[in-house]
């Protein structure tokens, strides 16, 4: 499987702080990566790192591009989306008003697959944003990033917050987008959504790559589960 992004000994920083030391990752083309570890890992930092929004150093490549040094704006229209923890949504905006923000001519995500996809967002497509559940946000952030027409998707907590049916919905938008050949970037807290992706695993723990591999070699190792993921 030839790899959309490789990333080697990526480090980076708050201000003085450093919250990477290290990281080594790679995603093939189309694949799912679910990332976990424990709050402070450094999984979040590194989605930011990857879209440009936070000081690092070290190797990350999409398609053989280096993005360390590029500005957002610049890896956004290289392919790659981001869907922040936070949303991020324009409170002040429609919902069509926000969704047509991400538009790309010729992208493989309309409009009409963003209401088909998620019908509430039809409901309300003339309700500003700031007006929305937050359930109804997260899937206004991840369809306006989608319409954007990314071959690369980093993904931050989809489901924190939401209700198990909100949460089926995103999972079955991420599922599609595997059919149509995106891979993603999944921060995910419990591994819900990304068992039903059956995404590859990266466990984070003190700012490294600690675990890669499949859910269930996960599973069997009692070790890295007891060091980098239990909680007391």
């Amino acid at each position: 499987m030839s790899k959309v992004l490789r990333i080697e000994g990526l480090r980076a920083w708050y201000g003085e702080a450093q919250v990477l030391h290290g990281v080594n990752l790679s995603i093939g083309e189309g694949e799912a990566v679910a990332l976990v570890g424990r709050n402070g890992s450094g999984r979040s930092t590194l989605a930011k790192a990857i879209v440009g929004l936070v000081r690092c150093a070290g190797d990350i490549r999409y398609r053989g591009v280096q993005l360390v040094g590029l500005r957002a704006f610049r890896i956004a229209r290289l392919g790659i989306g981001y869907v922040p923890e936070t949303r991020d949504v324009f409170p002040a905006l429609t919902v069509r008003e926000n969704l047509l923000l991400g538009e790309r001519k010729g992208a493989r995500f309309t409009l009409g697959d963003a209401y088909r996809l998620f019908p509430a967002l039809h409901e309300r497509a003339v309700l500003k944003a700031g007006a929305l559940s937050g359930g109804e946000q997260q899937m206004l952030a991840l369809a306006r990033t989608l319409m954007g027409d990314p071959s690369l998707i980093v993904i931050d907590e989809p489901g924190e917050g939401l209700a198990p049916q909100v949460i089926a919905q995103v999972a079955a938008c991420l599922a599609m987008l595997r059919e149509r050949g995106v891979a993603m970037l999944l921060i995910e807290e419990r591994l819900a959504i990304a068992r039903t992706l059956d995404a590859r695993v990266a466990v984070m723990g003190q700012g490294a790559v600690r675990f890669d591999g499949a859910l269930a070699e996960l599973e069997a190792r009692g070790d890295v589960v007891r060091e980098w993921l239990a909680v007391g």
